[in-house]
């Protein structure tokens, strides 16, 4: 990407962050006058422009996925404390994302230390502007991904557990089953070095391009 575009990058991207705020907010609860889901957002982006300081001093990446999935864990701790009246619901959407965002966190961050880098990061890496863009964007990642659990937790209105939550529960642990066996055969995959530098095209990665 050229300098213009990183600049309007980071410049588009902290916006498009601020109107989700002000739209998960709506009929939200508030923390001391400021809605609750806005200060969520707000806080996943300053936690990773925070990591960005010593990650770009130390020139690693080896930090980045785990600080997503921190900021994942972290920013629901933050809804669930601030959050007058925590109900089920809520509590089994605390739960879910703590799970998913623990295991996905663990995975890369094994991953990436055992490989030693992530060769995505090589050019990136010394360019102050396009390394601060990626955890820009790993923020409104987080922020997108996670919002409706974000909403849901610091909505005024709640309610009760019915067959949508069933629904919904089961659809996450059907995705989540495909992720773990998806990861688990790319790990096996890539201990064969047979297939160092290939694209493994076998199990549930056959027809998919996803660059993970």
């Amino acid at each position: 990407m050229k300098k213009k575009q990183i600049r309007n990058s980071l410049i588009l991207v902290p916006i498009i962050g601020i109107l989700v705020a002000w739209a998960g907010s709506q009929n939200g609860q508030a923390f001391n006058g400021i809605p609750l889901f806005a200060l969520c957002v707000g806080f996943a982006f300053v936690l990773n422009w925070l990591a960005f300081i010593p990650a770009f001093r130390s020139q690693t990446e080896k930090f980045y996925d785990l600080t997503g999935s921190f900021t994942y864990i972290s920013v629901t701790a933050i809804a669930v404390l601030l959050v007058p009246d925590f109900d089920l619901r809520s509590m089994i959407l605390t739960v879910l994302v703590i799970i998913w965002a623990t295991r996905l966190g663990t995975f890369l961050y094994r991953r990436i230390h055992k490989a030693g880098k992530d060769d995505r990061f090589d050019s990136i890496k010394p360019d102050f502007l396009r390394f601060l863009n990626a955890w820009t964007l790993q923020a409104l990642w987080v922020t997108l991904t996670a919002a409706p659990a974000f909403i849901a937790i610091t909505a005024s209105a709640k309610k009760e557990i019915g067959v949508y939550a069933v629904v919904g529960l089961i659809i996450w642990a059907i995705g989540f089953t495909i992720e773990v066996v998806a990861d688990n055969q790319k790990s096996q995959f890539r201990k064969n070095p047979v297939n160092k530098d290939k694209f493994i095209k076998t199990g549930l990665w056959a027809h998919s391009r996803h660059p993970n």
